[in-house]
């Protein structure tokens, strides 16, 4: 029974995104997919368990939720804790020196996979994290493909200023035949040219497979005005039900209001982040169609405003902490903001649909 693991060469790189639009395509074409994530990073109690907030999420996605099989333990036989992390930094943590914890996720594989036809595994940061309790990925793959040929690793590769080639290079030594292949992703419109054109024939010829190279889409690294309010700490005060527009960049609102102005232009979907003081440049932003003011300092904006956002159906986001704190929050929501919306899932299964060539894929797997 073939198996797939998905992983990365660091956190936030679209491993969620891509094993829920290859479990999507494969479910598509008839196959019977399982899905698991050994290690979990995320601990979320259920009902029915310990397990990883990510793990439950893909489960769902992929209709798995009624599975008898998929249970949270099941899925993530492992999960990272505080106490797990300092009983290991201890010595105390049962099953690392003999690798117990590796043989506890293979028999969690073994049967998960049962009727299956592919399983699916995803990793969880990068490709050596879990290395001090020795259940990193590249240990993971070498135990479950140990017995199975068909057994292959998919390395994600997310462009951050630039590509992990050095990495991908290292990988290819350690898992060897294994690594049935490569995805660069979130690849931005100026450097498609040169990835395509140079750093994929150069891995292609080291007998690393490159199956696919995303472009970056702002959809993808977007979030909603509520759930940004609840990331933020904050509340929304004003149109409510214009709460589920969305923002994929931000502007900070400190400058004079004709140089505001001249930026603001520029920016798409933007909320302005701005102190809860200067009202002309939460009106210029409010008139200029912005998806959501946030507004610093735990400062109300005066009735104007607050009228204005109502008319022209625009969210007032109210935070406690000032604007520096506030926007560096920003950068980091939406650089790692998590794949929850119905409508990237969709968006996330299209892009993996037209860019991944999953004939290479299954073939690899012997599909």
């Amino acid at each position: 029974m073939p198996g797939l693991y998905i992983g990365s060469t660091s956190g936030y790189s679209g491993k969620n995104t891509i094993t829920v639009g290859l479990g999507l395509g494969f479910q598509q074409a008839g196959l019977k997919v399982g899905y698991m994530k050994p290690v979990g990073a995320m601990p979320l109690e259920t009902e029915a368990g310990l397990g990883d907030e990510d793990a439950l999420f893909v489960r769902d996605a992929l209709g798995l939720a009624a599975d008898p099989a998929h249970t949270p333990a099941a899925m993530t036989p492992v999960v990272v804790t505080h106490d797990f992390k300092m009983d290991a930094f201890e010595g105390r943590l049962p099953g690392v020196a003999d690798g117990g914890l590796v043989r506890n996720i293979a028999s969690a594989y073994e049967g998960l996979a049962k009727g299956r036809d592919l399983m699916l595994v995803a990793g969880s940061g990068s490709m050596y994290s879990g290395k001090y309790s020795g259940v990193d990925a590249v240990s993971v793959v070498k135990a479950l493909g140990a017995n199975d040929p068909r057994f292959g690793a998919v390395v994600i590769d997310r462009f951050e200023k630039e590509l992990n080639y050095d990495l991908l290079l290292m990988l290819k030594e350690q898992l060897g035949e294994k690594l049935s292949g490569v995805i660069l992703n979130d690849v931005p419109p100026a450097f498609l040219d040169e990835v395509s054109g140079h750093l994929a024939p150069f891995l292609e010829a080291r007998g690393i497979p490159v199956l696919g190279i995303l472009p970056r889409d702002p959809l993808m690294g977007s979030i909603t005005v509520g759930d940004l309010a609840q990331r933020l700490g904050g509340k929304v005060i004003s149109a409510h039900h214009k709460a589920d527009r969305v923002v994929s960049q931000f502007l900070i609102g400190t400058m004079q209001v004709e140089n505001f102005m001249l930026h603001f232009r520029k920016k798409k979907n933007a909320a302005v982040i701005v102190g809860g003081d200067r009202a002309d440049v939460q009106l210029v932003a409010l008139e200029g169609d912005c998806p959501c003011l946030v507004l610093t300092g735990n400062l109300y904006p005066n009735d104007v405003i607050l009228t204005r956002s109502e008319v022209l159906e625009t969210s007032i986001i109210i935070v406690r902490e000032d604007t520096f704190t506030v926007a560096k929050k920003m950068e980091n929501l939406l650089t790692r903001h998590k794949m929850r919306d119905a409508v990237k899932v969709r968006q996330g299964a299209e892009l993996v649909a037209k860019h991944l060539r999953l004939d290479v894929l299954r073939k690899s797997l012997g599909l």
